[in-house]
């Protein structure tokens, strides 16, 4: 069985690397529209989840000004957040950070259960040309040399931190590496986000998939067979396919057993009360220097919300920040 779930993950690679004609992914317009969602659904030995996540893609693209290399990145980073999140239980959350050494800097994405995900990347103004396959080079701007972490909060006193090294910046083999390498789990992912010429996202969305142990070899022989003819999961988002639609392709001739489907959404919890307790913690003389300046203003590296603070907002501020010291 190991053998075969091998062969099950490196099949997903192949899928989820298939190349279209060099300029093809950023002509087509998207026909429909559709609500970011997540479906669960398992069949026959097998979990399955699925994710469109189109307008979450462009919210991150509009508020980080986000070029094509770093939308895609940011893209799949932050649906393979939301992929991972769905295992967990409600008022959990992860975070998924990929440090790899390349132009772009730290891709990091939040994500929790209910749906909601906000993320960053250090530099979204990266132009690369198109690699060998005639896309986007999401690996040549995320990195190699590096690692790639999943942080999850459980309620528990600390944080539960696994990692593993970067194996090409391509977001969805290394999630799958991971969760191989650091979790034990053979599971595969694949992430797909397609952008045109004026920067906007018109297909994203991502599928996890898990044998699970009573699969036979029987089920994976006919989940690589499926497999081996669908498309990329961006090119079923582009062409309006639901997550539902997804994972109907991928299972055909399964007995399908539809289990939940939520809402996605780019959301932060950053507010002006909290980056007023930020302020609070920095040293006397930054302080007194935000002060002298006579006002301030402090963006949210997630979402990049902006908050201003008047001067006397601002010795407010200090004269609290006195009284803790």
């Amino acid at each position: 069985m190991i053998l075969i779930r091998t062969k099950f993950w490196q099949l997903i690679r192949l899928i989820d690397k298939q190349a279209f004609p060099q300029g093809r992914a950023f002509i087509i317009e998207r026909k429909d529209v559709m609500k970011d969602h997540l479906v669960k659904a398992t069949a026959d030995g097998v979990r399955i989840y699925a994710a469109v996540t189109t307008d979450l893609v462009n919210e991150a693209i509009r508020r980080h000004d986000c070029y094509p290399v770093a939308a895609a990145a940011l893209g799949r980073t932050m649906t393979g957040a939301l992929l991972l999140a769905a295992n967990l239980k409600n008022k959990e959350a992860l975070t998924v950070k990929f440090n790899g050494g390349g132009p772009l800097g730290i891709v990091t994405a939040d994500a929790t259960p209910e749906g909601y995900v906000r993320g960053y990347v250090g530099n979204p103004h990266v132009n690369l040309p198109l690699n060998d396959k005639g896309k986007i080079d999401v690996g040549g701007g995320v990195g190699t040399n590096g690692t790639v972490s999943v942080t999850r909060f459980t309620g528990l006193r600390n944080p539960i931190t696994g990692s593993c090294e970067i194996t090409d910046g391509e977001i969805a083999d290394d999630l799958t590496k991971y969760l191989y390498v650091s979790e034990q789990t053979p599971s595969s992912i694949g992430l797909g986000v397609l952008v045109n010429p004026d920067f906007k996202c018109i297909g994203a969305g991502g599928f996890f998939i898990q044998p699970l142990p009573d699969a036979t070899e029987e089920c994976i022989a006919k989940l690589e067979a499926n497999l081996q003819k669908v498309n990329s999961v961006s090119h079923m988002v582009e062409k309006g396919y639901s997550a539902k639609d997804i994972i109907a392709e991928m299972l055909q001739g399964f007995d399908i057993n539809y289990m939940s489907e939520t809402d996605l959404a780019f959301k932060c919890h950053c507010s002006k009360e909290m980056l007023f307790n930020v302020l609070i913690s920095l040293g006397k003389e930054d302080l007194d220097s935000l002060v002298a300046d006579g006002k301030a203003e402090v963006s949210c590296h997630f979402c990049n919300e902006k908050y201003e603070f008047t001067g006397e907002e601002l010795q407010e501020l200090a004269a609290a920040a006195d009284k803790v010291r």
